[in-house]
């Protein structure tokens, strides 16, 4: 028989779990190692509990989950043993980097290359461009919810649906493409997703292979860059200008490489927030026709245009033969609603339904039902008129704020729309070399290189002004200049 010191325990008194449970997962990862094979026997409830530091009943409780999960058996009279049943396994030498979790498998591909600024308790932080959530009229959204809620459950509607999103907000959206933004579309060329990253790592999926050619700006959206990546795609950059996308340099490429895919930004360039002119629009659909390639248009803030009607998008002015449109919700009420949407043709929003059915089944039947609800109501786009206002005060402070702050130390022009603004920094000013700095302020910003592809340089920074007031825009700034300079 097992002698009782050879099975040794150490329970961790700070963790949750409970102390059967910590025994009886060592002593299965014992029977795991090789080191209590099957039909040894394990010590006595009395005498392992004097080596544990427990009581008898906390043993016995361990030995009766193991017993019940098919790892030790009881006989009457003759003790506990591990499982005859089980396989025998050869003892492994302990090693310190086998318990480590890191060395435990290796992962495949490369992770992707994201910048990420977290939330941190008393820092001030410069997303890229993210929504107030304290703005959301959550009263009206909570009343849609339980609306959706209830009726849903008494319809039978809350289990399994379509991949594709519920009908009636695959409507909602067709209607209000087709009346804000001069789209063709009904419920059968929508496809609604966890918000606009995942549409476009769908677009990625449905539309890159090993070696295909995908055209982003040489700044441009990183989660997208590195959708595409992920699918095999040989990204090639494009250069930008004042007006976005240079056209000219794109036709060169066209040229040299069979383009799949571009991928733009033109309502408001990401990160830059320039807006692209419909000359240049009308160049790159007809470029798209001559060489063949499908145009990814990422909308993702058209409700927040300032100076003017926002500029309609490039899937107004052209079919779905050569387009695949992409937007979302999460700007105009909460990114933690997790609702964007696909236009494009039929058959494409059939192959991204199939291809949600491989990572995801279907989305939320009561969010949706609640976008539905909010939206059809009018609810929605009295909120976007609301909050228009109010952002566009939220971005005259920042600009001004930082002129007065850093003057001569940044360029900075007001966007026409969308919740950021780019500003460049003089030479001088080296603000990846500044991270410490910034840390000690309590400030956080992403420096305009993380948006970079290819070896293109600036010094450059999107500033995100949406999701802090004009107190706190001002704190922000404050803060930045004492990193610049003290």
């Amino acid at each position: 028989m097992l002698r009782p010191w050879e099975l040794r325990i150490t329970l961790d008194r700070t963790l949750p779990t409970p102390a059967y449970l910590q025994i009886a997962h060592a002593i299965m990862d014992a029977i795991r190692r090789g080191r209590l094979v099957p039909g040894s026997a394990l010590p006595g409830t009395r005498d392992l509990a004097g080596l544990a530091g427990v009581n008898r009943k906390t043993i016995q409780q361990a030995y009766e989950e193991l017993a019940a999960q098919g790892w030790l058996t009881t006989e009457a009279k003759r003790g506990t043993f591990v499982s005859a049943l089980l396989p025998v396994v050869e003892a492994a030498p302990a090693s310190p980097a086998a318990a480590r979790p890191e060395a435990a498998f290796p992962l495949r591909r490369v992770a992707p290359n994201l910048p990420l600024l977290l939330p941190s308790p008393g820092v001030r932080m410069f997303d890229d461009g993210a929504p107030d959530t304290r703005l959301m009229p959550a009263a009206e959204v909570a009343r849609a919810y339980r609306r959706a809620l209830l009726d849903g459950a008494h319809r039978n509607r809350l289990g399994y649906g379509d991949p594709r999103g519920s009908i009636a907000l695959r409507q909602a959206v067709a209607d209000m493409l087709n009346a804000d933004r001069g789209l063709n579309c009904n419920a059968e060329s929508i496809c609604i997703t966890r918000g606009s990253q995942m549409g476009i790592y769908l677009a990625a999926r449905l539309l890159a292979q090993p070696g295909d050619v995908v055209v982003i700006e040489a700044l441009s959206y990183p989660p997208a860059r590195e959708a595409f990546r992920a699918a095999g795609a040989t990204i090639v950059t494009v250069g930008l200008d004042e007006q976005g996308m240079r056209i000219d340099e794109l036709e060169t490429i066209c040229r040299t490489h069979p383009v799949r895919a571009v991928y733009v930004t033109p309502h408001h360039q990401f990160p830059t927030t320039v807006v692209m002119p419909p000359e240049r629009r009308i160049r790159l659909l007809a470029l798209a026709e001559q060489y063949n390639f499908v145009i990814v248009e990422d909308d993702y803030d058209h409700e927040f245009h300032f100076t003017h009607r926002p500029m309609l998008p490039l899937a107004s002015a052209h079919g779905w033969g050569q387009l695949l449109y992409i937007g979302s919700l999460s700007k105009l009420l909460s990114p933690s609603l997790r609702i964007g949407y696909i236009a494009a043709a039929p058959g494409v929003i059939t192959r991204a339904g199939a291809e949600i059915m491989l990572i995801d089944r279907q989305g939320d039947p009561v969010t949706e039902a609640a976008a539905a609800d909010f939206m059809a109501s009018g609810a929605l786009k009295s909120h976007a008129r609301k909050v228009l206002r109010i952002y566009q005060a939220r971005r005259d402070c920042l600009a001004d704020a930082l002129r007065e702050a850093l003057g001569q130390n940044i360029t900075v022009t007001s966007p026409q729309g969308g919740l950021a603004l780019w500003v460049n920094f003089a030479a001088h000013i080296n603000l990846i070399a500044l991270s410490p700095k910034l840390a000690r302020a309590r400030v956080a910003l992403t420096p305009g290189q993380a948006f970079a592809t290819n070896g293109t340089t600036t010094n450059g920074a999107r500033l995100g002004f949406g999701s802090m007031n004009e107190t706190e825009l001002r704190d922000a700034v404050g803060r930045l200049k004492k990193a610049l300079f003290f």
